[in-house]
């Protein structure tokens, strides 16, 4: 489906535009959204149930919120420091209630920096889209980390377009495994870093 068939279905609007104003934290990198090509090659090959709780870390205006709320009735949580963005996420979730007709208690959008959100016992998925600097993913992965200690439990990571720093530090510093490789088959012939990657602990 087409990009703005998604955006009429969900009644949203995440694409980028011109006039979006960059992060000013210089560990944060610019809006992109995960195309939604991507999330659909994700989605068949990659399990969600209901019962998870997916946080996404730098989630922009919510596009990925929306699409795992619509088809796996998941609970989300955004994540993103950029005010004029989250505002854009809040008008996007009342607008998709309403055309949805769908409850929307289990969307939820917290504005402050990633490494501040505290890690709740029922998050157990978090994605990330190569959203800001090595720096601040080891802060949250730490804090990811301390929770499981805290709460046992599984939990994975999902990464799409992930840094080389990103892989090295899961690999080389911490307990997390691959289990998964998620290619987009047309783009990753031309660029390797069109893939999304598992990694669980």
């Amino acid at each position: 489906m087409k990009e703005y068939m998604y955006e009429k279905l969900f009644h949203i609007h995440t694409r980028k535009e011109r006039n979006d104003k960059p992060n000013k934290e210089l560990s944060y990198h610019p809006y992109e959204p995960t195309p939604y090509e991507a999330l659909e090659i994700l989605f068949e090959e990659y399990d969600v149930k209901e019962s998870d709780h997916i946080v996404d870390f730098g989630c922009g205006k919510g596009r990925l919120n929306f699409f795992i709320h619509y088809y796996y009735h998941a609970s989300v949580t955004g994540i993103e420091m950029n005010e004029d963005f989250y505002r854009d996420a809040l008008h996007n979730r009342i607008s998709y209630g309403k055309r949805t007709k769908q409850k929307v208690d289990r969307i939820q959008f917290c504005c402050c920096l990633a490494e501040e959100y505290p890690i709740q016992t029922v998050d157990n998925r978090f994605y990330f889209f190569n959203p800001f600097s090595i720096d601040v993913f080891r802060k949250v992965v730490d804090n990811i980390i301390h929770s499981v200690q805290d709460d046992p439990r599984h939990v994975e990571l999902i990464l799409y377009y992930a840094h080389e720093d990103y892989i090295y530090l899961l690999e080389d510093e911490t307990l997390f495994e691959l289990v998964k490789e998620v290619q987009i088959p047309h783009l990753y012939k031309r660029n390797p870093y069109e893939r999304f990657l598992i990694y669980r602990l």
